[in-house]
């Protein structure tokens, strides 16, 4: 099994969640001085011209750098405020969101926060996630308030792992007791998760 090593960590700190790197043990770019001593030394003319030039690129990578570290903690903390409920309740009070929402948030480009989440893991108090796991399309709720579709796929996989193994709930069944929990969900709908969480239909789901 694959350890993930996080690349940022929100933190529950005296009621409130803060976001900050998980670099502690990762060296920070810096540029060697002894190069600005060699500018102002006895370097002639052309090897002035070239540390200059050299210089110049390196200082543009360092602010590359930085740019993106301040990116990332900008854009997590955008989602820990859209996903709240998540930290607060669980995976039920998941709430839908685009990257645009959150690139409106934080004033960048979708695309900007596309790169900036894929491939990022968060460390929270409930766990450890990929950024791209707090987006996610709404499904309306019988009161006619929206929950992320994640929070649906949780509340089916805990529906079928309590069902009776000699008699498996059949979609439509699902679907039912979806409602009653207060998701607005069709059949057709339940069968499409099911079959994206890589569970049997029911009559191969039975135990004799």
């Amino acid at each position: 099994m694959a350890y993930i090593t996080p690349d940022l960590i929100i933190d529950e700190v005296d009621g409130e969640y803060v976001v900050y790197l998980n670099d502690q043990d990762v060296p920070r770019v810096r540029i060697s001085p002894t190069y600005r001593r060699m500018l102002g030394g006895s370097a002639g003319a052309e090897e002035r011209e070239f540390i200059s030039k050299k210089l110049k690129a390196a200082r543009w990578i360092v602010q590359s750098i930085e740019n993106r570290r301040r990116t990332m903690v900008r854009v997590t903390e955008s989602i820990l405020r859209a996903q709240r409920g998540f930290f607060e309740k669980g995976v039920s009070a998941l709430r839908p969101l685009t990257l645009q929402q959150i690139a409106d948030d934080v004033a960048m480009h979708e695309s900007t926060v596309s790169r900036v989440t894929r491939g990022k893991y968060v460390q929270t108090p409930r766990g450890t996630f990929e950024l791209k796991y707090f987006f996610s399309s709404g499904i309306r709720t019988t009161d006619g308030d929206e929950v992320a579709s994640k929070a649906v796929r949780d509340a089916m996989r805990d529906i079928i792992s309590r069902e009776d193994k000699r008699k498996p709930l059949s979609d439509q069944k699902i679907a039912e007791e979806l409602k009653r929990m207060g998701f607005t969900i069709s059949r057709r709908a339940v069968a499409k998760y099911r079959d994206q969480m890589r569970i049997l239909r029911a009559g191969l789901r039975k135990e004799i």
